[in-house]
């Protein structure tokens, strides 16, 4: 039988960030305040949010509608890359959209900084005869915006936690040698079609926090559709949904759904304990099927995985 949950995982730093958070990214602005107010009313206490979403204020504005404490709601937003030569005004920024005093979660959200004069969020140059991102600082640029996310977070208490996004093995083991903060956690996308298992080892190992975003997969993806999925739904008498995101609870991961739609955002806050051998089922999964749905080569022609030789 399904519960909602309320499960917390702790951070490096000892603070408490629920399991089960609401995701935001797509999500338009009302469509944006009406998920999070049922989320609220429904339980959640994490939400999840980024200055590049566009849905800050009305997040914020529903956080404020609902009456709960602030301190019992875990709010994470992100810095765009665009914004990483000036840490402390991307984070007033936010600030002010969401309408609080502090961000419990501050992350990173690429490895890679774009051009800040550009006269767009996401400036692009021709390069080989195609329009990729006009990146600058080169590929280490995340250890320089790191440096600057640290000032913040030392000298004011703007920011109670921060942490990365994107970040695979290479990039985080690269920033732990000069972090002289550690990141606490590193949200990326994570689902049975791309477990992370490599990351998910070396995150336990250094106490550093995985968080799945996409982790139902995302429109167009076999995730929820997944045989193991659907027959081990039937077996639980639960939803797909509830399947995978209690397999994501039970590695340690925190889940960051996306809905818009009351009765998914409910559900989507439901888990379950699964057996042993049912955990190993859909580990099995990425064996012979794998899928990432948010690759920068897609969209900008650039190789941050290493998915496709570097345009």
């Amino acid at each position: 039988m399904s519960t909602i949950s309320s499960k917390t995982f702790t951070l490096s730093d000892g603070k408490k960030i629920p399991a089960v958070g609401l995701g935001t990214w797509q999500s338009s602005s009302e469509d944006a305040y009406n998920a999070v107010a049922t989320a609220l009313q429904n339980g959640y206490r994490h939400i999840d949010t980024a200055w590049i979403y566009g849905n800050e204020k009305e997040v914020g504005k529903a956080i404020k509608d609902s009456g709960i404490p602030r301190e019992e709601i875990f709010i994470t937003t992100k810095l765009w890359n665009t914004h990483q030569d000036d840490v402390a005004k991307a984070v007033d920024t936010s600030l002010q959209n969401l309408g609080v005093d502090y961000i419990d979660l501050y992350l990173m959200h690429w490895p890679i900084a774009f051009n800040p004069d550009a006269n767009s969020t996401f400036p692009k140059i021709e390069k080989n005869g195609k329009l990729v991102a006009d990146i600058v600082g080169g590929r280490e640029k995340y250890l320089e915006t790191w440096k600057k996310m640290e000032e913040v977070f030392t000298t004011t208490k703007k920011l109670r936690s921060i942490g990365v996004s994107n970040f695979d093995v290479n990039k985080l083991s690269k920033l732990l040698t000069v972090a002289k903060v550690k990141p606490v956690a590193d949200q990326v996308e994570s689902h049975p079609l791309l477990p992370q298992f490599e990351l998910l080892e070396f995150a336990k190992k250094h106490d550093i926090q995985i968080e799945a975003y996409s982790p139902l997969g995302s429109t167009g993806t076999s995730v929820l559709k997944n045989e193991t999925i659907i027959s081990l739904a039937k077996k639980y008498d639960v939803s797909p949904a509830t399947i995978v995101l209690s397999w994501q609870v039970s590695r340690g991961v925190v889940v960051l759904p996306k809905s818009v739609h009351k009765e998914r955002i409910i559900d989507n806050l439901k888990t379950i304990t699964l057996k042993d051998e049912d955990i190993k089922a859909i580990d099995d999964i990425s064996k012979t099927t794998t899928e990432r749905v948010c690759d920068p080569i897609k969209f900008w022609n650039y190789d941050l995985f290493g998915t496709e030789e570097y345009v």
